[in-house]
């Protein structure tokens, strides 16, 4: 049973269900406060909707396991699990099982809330995770574009539900209102961040698995253009990064204090200047993995950015923050 735990990457996913949760809770609950909306907490629509994307991103990691066998043989030999602990065709249908169930509980959330945005998403999900294990995680760059949407879409689902549960609501006249505009544009905001640092990350991880993707013949950035050029597109895309983030925070982010710059300063760019040192000097494939833990921790204190969001919405409407306490009380 260690195993079928194991390969599913129950720490990637309880990460996932965190993020989530935060957005539910930090950003879009908030923003339904500011605007006297009444919602539950955690309704079980939303814990269906976690579920259902915890369930088919743990059968994206099996059937990834599945193809890269060989892969894994030369990277990791002394972590391969699939066709050494659990056989082949056990994995093919734990995969089935876990994407089967996620697709069910997501396409029944998409039904209830009358979302054909979430039913297409639902539907489209894991088929990319089919095809980018296949085929597409060997090809230049395509593989790691469909990773960073798919991590970018499990935060923009949560923003997409709470329109849609509004709408049944209020029907189109909600759309008359700032607030549908205000829950997209915020997660929104943190799903693009996501989906560069997760980009980031996932070139990273393809410089730490040269060698097994190399004796694959698989296309990937650090085989076709080599260890310093991918290097400098890496250290143009964390530039590009740290830049976003200060045109958000000046034309976008109209708190009136300076927490959300001295938050970008110290818990995002710093590190990331961290990160393109450690990307710099790194040879080893012990060097890259560091740096990919690295990529994985920031990205985290981006989202993290959900909990002072929250206060500096509750400062600046008299709110409860949780339903416990007011900051200016």
């Amino acid at each position: 049973m260690k195993h079928y735990i194991d390969i599913i990457r129950w720490k990637n996913l309880l990460f996932l269900a965190l993020i989530q949760w935060l957005v539910q809770n930090s950003v879009v609950n908030p923003l339904f406060q500011k605007y006297d909306y009444q919602t539950a907490v955690n309704s079980p629509i939303f814990l269906l909707l976690m579920l259902s994307t915890v369930l088919i991103t743990a059968g994206g990691y099996v059937i990834n396991d599945y193809f890269d066998v060989k892969i894994d043989k030369i990277n990791r030999p002394d972590k391969v699990v699939v066709g050494e602990l659990i056989p082949l065709k056990s994995t093919m249908r734990y995969y089935q099982i876990l994407t089967v169930a996620g697709t069910f509980i997501g396409i029944t959330v998409a039904f209830i809330s009358k979302s054909f945005s979430l039913a297409f998403i639902f539907i489209l999900t894991p088929g990319l995770l089919w095809f980018y294990s296949a085929s597409y995680k060997r090809q230049f760059l395509v593989g790691n574009l469909i990773i960073s949407l798919l991590a970018a879409l499990s935060i923009i689902i949560v923003g997409i539900l709470a329109v849609a549960q509004m709408k049944l609501d209020y029907g189109i006249l909600l759309f008359e209102t700032p607030i549908p505009k205000e829950i997209y544009g915020w997660t929104g905001g943190f799903a693009f961040f996501a989906f560069l640092l997760t980009l980031i990350r996932e070139i990273i991880k393809d410089m730490e698995d040269i060698h097994g993707d190399r004796e694959l013949e698989c296309r990937t950035m650090p085989i076709k253009w080599g260890f310093e050029k991918t290097k400098l597109f890496l250290g143009a895309l964390i530039v590009l990064t740290i830049g976003g983030l200060f045109h958000a925070d000046h034309y976008f982010i109209d708190f009136e204090n300076n927490i959300t710059a001295r938050y970008i300063i110290f818990g995002l760019c710093i590190p990331l200047l961290v990160l393109v040192y450690l990307i710099f000097k790194a040879k080893s494939p012990e060097e890259f993995h560091q740096a990919s833990t690295l990529s994985k921790y920031i990205m985290f204190i981006g989202i993290l950015f959900s909990l002072i969001f929250y206060y500096l919405l509750a400062v600046e409407n008299n709110l409860s923050i949780f339903g416990l306490f007011s900051p200016i009380s």
